[in-house]
């Protein structure tokens, strides 16, 4: 049983998805429609940059990128998402990649919610007054523990795998933890490169805008069932579905239980659609029985179909 995965924001990267757009129509065809929807040449950032690493453009851009190599794989393989995938989920930004796949959602849809949503997140909180922190070789429980030891006013942000849990916060309670973790001991503390303190509270303000958005879009009942950062269970339900990205802005990544939840129904093959491999070096830390694949370029697509297919 396969399971498709869709990257987050940190994933990107100047030339992503360059190879599927020389060699394939429906790649360029992707970026083409990105480009439209969002009445910039945002494939041009993606393939150049400077401005890939804003918040605002590199979400919809690794949306694109992602949908660009789903699209080919999908015509390469004769295939549809459902028969190829039992259930989809994205991390973060990635969940709204996942919808788009089902098919429950337009890719132009999903560029401009993804162009609202960075903004409103980066313009929550001023520039360089909230971070966000990884903790590493430490356990959620072990996590919260320390947020209450510290009295760091933080929260949880990301719970993305039995080793690794990122905390958000303004920037001098992240201070006061990043501290804290080190006196006790805890050696891998790294201080994520991020323009805002993303999933926890200090994002309210980005919450209506992008319910608006969500709420004008139209949504249709999503062909695969998407495992929801929120509840860590598959959702199909659209109202559902769109209360759960909403609150998905200010609650935590709850990947490490989607990830077990998957495994635990019988997913054997995880396959990261997308720039980056982050996912999968995470999944194959955390249980090194499963498969995992990356589809990225030209070069990944025979032995992908080879597995999968």
């Amino acid at each position: 049983m396969n399971m498709f995965l869709f990257p987050g924001q940190g994933s990107q990267r100047v030339g992503m998805g360059k190879s599927l757009y020389e060699n394939f129509s429906v790649a360029r065809e992707v970026f083409s429609e990105v480009d439209e929807s969002l009445g910039m040449k945002l494939s041009k950032v993606i393939f150049e940059g400077p401005e890939l690493s804003n918040t605002e453009n590199a979400q919809p851009a690794l949306m694109a990128t992602s949908m660009a190599a789903l699209k080919v794989l999908l015509s390469e393989s004769g295939k549809s998402v459902s028969e190829l995938s039992k259930y989809l989920a994205g991390h973060s930004l990635g969940e709204y990649t996942a919808l788009c796949a089902s098919g429950a959602i337009t890719i132009s849809q999903v560029a401009r919610i993804l162009k609202i949503r960075g903004k409103s997140m980066q313009e929550a909180v001023p520039m360089g007054e909230g971070g966000m922190l990884a903790l590493l070789k430490v356990t959620f429980e072990e996590v919260q523990d320390l947020i209450v030891e510290s009295k760091a006013n933080c929260e949880i942000s990301n719970d993305n795998s039995n080793e690794q849990v990122v905390v958000s916060g303004l920037t001098t309670e992240i201070e006061k933890i990043e501290q804290y973790a080190k006196q006790k001991g805890i050696k891998r503390v790294v201080r994520l490169n991020v323009s805002a303190p993303f999933h926890c509270k200090l994002m309210q303000p980005a919450v209506m805008p992008v319910k608006d958005a969500l709420d004008t879009a139209e949504i249709v009942t999503p062909s695969v069932p998407i495992v929801s950062n929120v509840t860590a269970s598959p959702v199909t339900e659209v109202q559902k579905i769109k209360e759960l990205l909403v609150q998905q802005i200010t609650g935590c990544v709850r990947w490490r239980e989607s990830m077990l939840f998957a495994i635990g129904a019988g997913v054997k093959t995880f396959i990261e659609v997308g720039s980056g491999n982050v996912l999968s070096k995470m999944l194959s830390r955390m249980n090194p029985n499963v498969t995992t694949l990356n589809l990225e370029g030209v070069d990944d697509l025979d032995r992908i179909i080879a597995t999968i297919g």
